[in-house]
């Protein structure tokens, strides 16, 4: 019963952030200057066909009543009609999700292989070189944002070493059609190994730019909380059973020592998914964040606010997963 209640405490929360969140995209982008009605027509527009705009969408009444019209039709799935494209703001963001997404667990994927071996290495040639050589990659990773080690690495394996693409999510010669939007799992599920190499080759790089800095993140933090574990009295007991080193980090030490890691994982993937908007721009990758930046350009209000929306609520998901995940994980939550 005190599981349930968490739960639908956590769901109270939830929904009380998404309502924040929605007050504050709604009001905050209508104060700034610009008026969106004004970029789609064209240079000597008349006043009724301003006027006949603003009246289609809704920006002839107050901002209150706007919000109220917009949030009734959130609460039915309707997230309004994009003004630059004349779509629905629901099916367009749903159609760069599963992009986003993908790339998001490619880069979560190869962060926490990277971390996790640098960690383990680390504390396994603890006091040597190698443990000071790791310190500083890490400390370089931390120090270079994404976006700087994407350009770092379009240069390097794009430009002087041209092994992955640089541009695009698939190459547009690939005859094959795809019946979902989440093409990397379609590919496999399909057996169709050769489209899944060419989206793997076009995903790598901005992947791995996301991931070099949490990596750091995660080598630094898991090698800490390895560093306290293995002066544990059960790590000793098996030292003292005979049991080799690499048996004592792995089995005995990294089993209790990855729970910090795992919630800092979880609340940095949520920060990894809104990185992906400068990503996406760098490498065009056709994804939602590469469409929240057109959105912006044109002032497209509609689609800005169902983008900011979908991204609160994947925020708000994976934090309540990294939460109960934890609780599962750690006796001391399970049975408290």
């Amino acid at each position: 019963m005190t599981r349930i209640k968490r739960i639908l405490l956590r769901l109270l929360t939830m929904s009380i952030t998404l309502f924040g969140v929605a007050v504050i995209v709604f009001f905050v982008i209508r104060v700034v200057p610009g008026n969106p009605i004004s970029m789609m027509l064209p240079p000597g527009a008349q006043e009724e066909d301003i006027a006949r705009l603003q009246a289609l969408y809704g920006f002839d009444r107050s901002i209150p009543e706007q919000f109220f019209i917009w949030l009734s039709g959130v609460m039915q799935g309707d997230l309004g009609t994009s003004i630059t494209t004349h779509q629905p703001v629901l099916g367009l963001v749903l159609s760069r999700l599963p992009a986003t997404l993908e790339l998001s667990v490619v880069a979560l994927f190869l962060a926490v292989f990277i971390g996790g071996f640098l960690a383990l290495a680390s504390t396994r040639m603890r006091g040597t070189r190698v443990e000071g050589m790791i310190d500083v990659a890490n400390g370089m990773a931390l120090s270079i944002p994404d976006f700087l080690w994407g350009l770092v690495l379009v240069l390097l394996f794009g430009v002087l070493w041209p092994v992955f693409h640089i541009s695009g999510r698939i190459s547009p010669t690939l005859d094959f059609q795809f019946q979902t939007k989440f093409y990397l799992f379609e590919s496999v599920m399909r057996l169709r190994f050769d489209i899944w190499l060419d989206l793997v080759s076009h995903m790598f790089l901005p992947a791995l730019a996301l991931a070099i800095p949490l990596a750091a993140i995660i080598a630094q933090l898991l090698k800490q909380s390895l560093k306290e574990t293995m002066h544990l009295d059960y790590v000793t007991l098996s030292r003292t059973k005979g049991y080799g080193e690499n048996h004592v980090i792995i089995q005995e030490a990294l089993p209790n020592a990855i729970l910090p890691t795992l919630t800092l994982v979880g609340v940095q993937f949520t920060f990894l998914i809104g990185g992906t908007v400068i990503i996406e721009r760098l490498f065009s990758y056709e994804g939602l964040g590469n469409m929240a930046i057109d959105a912006v350009i044109n002032r497209d209000l509609p689609l800005i606010q169902g983008i900011v929306i979908l991204f609160a609520l994947i925020f708000t998901i994976v934090n309540l997963a990294v939460d109960l995940t934890y609780a599962a994980l750690n006796p001391k939550l399970r049975h408290g």
